[in-house]
């Protein structure tokens, strides 16, 4: 996966501003806000949830940093590709990742996505409309499940622990392409096949990156390092980082198999490549006492023997052809064919 490059600055792109702000007791969202409508609506006490999509507008970005107080360092961060990690600055937490949709013949679809927990408030960072969380909007309105009795980090949590649970699918259906490229390896090895694994190693590559920088983020989480996340929330935490060393060694698996992919269609190809050798030798091999003979009786001396001959011209084509069958016979009692 090649490095993003830094967002350009465009005061025209288009950016999406969504509030939702909750508690036991009440429930508002709002759409397509300004951010001075959205610095507005915040509610004190309350859990507010912002969400902005794209990041290309860095006037609006801009905006936000000056009304939450956030880091030049931390905008830096959420507007550049970076490693998944956990920072705590005075204010808030930092918490950054990569967010998979799916994997088709182009890729892993994936977008980075920033997280700034702070004590009533969660802001999450992406970079393009759409995500994973429509059903989890749903069940806050309808208040299902624990998160409106929840603060911020519980928040969180939830939203870390859907994007994590995605990986599985994506990790799910590599497992699939690795079975399938493994048998194109068996029964049609070809140079379309040995792309397919080369792109596969190089999203396996990819998931390792994301997975492993990911568990140290959890980490230090989990350690109760940050005093933005409630002890009572630690268990939830930890159990997604256990979901992530669990994906850490399923991935393990797929690269192990992705590398014996290469093995095997190296001896597959290796394999046809004999086979062929051998029908071309054989072939090679029936036709040299052919060829000899030919070779003799085409020579242009006056006197060669056997030249008068009247049924000479039959009679070599019963010698070649005799012969022809007795090496055909002798090849398939040996079993070389």
């Amino acid at each position: 996966m090649s490095k993003k490059k830094p967002v350009p600055l465009n005061h025209t792109a288009k950016v999406i501003l969504e509030l939702i702000t909750y508690n036991r007791e009440t429930y508002s969202k709002f759409d397509e806000l300004t951010t001075e409508e959205l610095c507005k609506k915040l509610q004190p006490g309350q859990v507010n949830w912002v969400n902005v999509d794209g990041l290309g507008n860095l006037e609006i970005i801009e905006k936000l940093q000056v009304h939450f107080g956030l880091h030049a360092l931390l905008i830096d961060d959420v507007l550049n590709d970076q490693r998944p990690k956990s920072e705590e600055y005075e204010d808030y937490l930092f918490f950054t990742l990569k967010m998979l949709y799916r994997i088709d013949n182009t890729g892993i679809d994936y977008e980075q996505i920033s997280f700034v927990l702070g004590k009533d408030f969660l802001i999450s960072f992406q970079e393009k409309e759409g995500d994973l969380f429509d059903g989890f909007r749903e069940r806050i309105r309808l208040d299902q499940g624990k998160v409106r009795k929840k603060h911020s980090d519980y928040l969180l949590y939830r939203l870390i622990d859907i994007i994590v649970d995605n990986y599985y699918n994506v990790l799910d259906r590599i497992g699939d392409l690795i079975e399938e490229t493994e048998d194109d390896a068996y029964e049609n090895p070809s140079n379309q096949s040995f792309y397919k694994i080369q792109s596969l190693k190089k999203e396996v590559i990819f998931l390792r990156k994301a997975l492993y920088p990911l568990r140290e983020a959890l980490s230090k989480v989990v350690k109760g390092e940050s005093e933005f996340i409630k002890e009572e929330n630690l268990p939830y935490f930890a159990d997604v980082y256990d979901h992530v060393a669990h994906l850490i060694d399923s991935l393990e698996t797929y690269k192990d198999l992705t590398s014996s992919l290469l093995d095997i269609h190296i001896n597959a190809m290796n394999t046809r490549m004999n086979e062929v050798m051998k029908v071309l030798t054989v072939i090679s091999t029936i036709f040299m006492p052919l060829t000899f003979i030919v070779g003799v009786y085409g020579m242009n001396f006056e006197y060669l023997p056997e030249l008068q001959w009247r049924w000479g011209y039959y009679i070599v084509w019963g010698v070649m052809l005799a012969i022809v069958v007795a090496m055909l016979l002798f090849f398939k009692r040996k079993k070389w064919f």
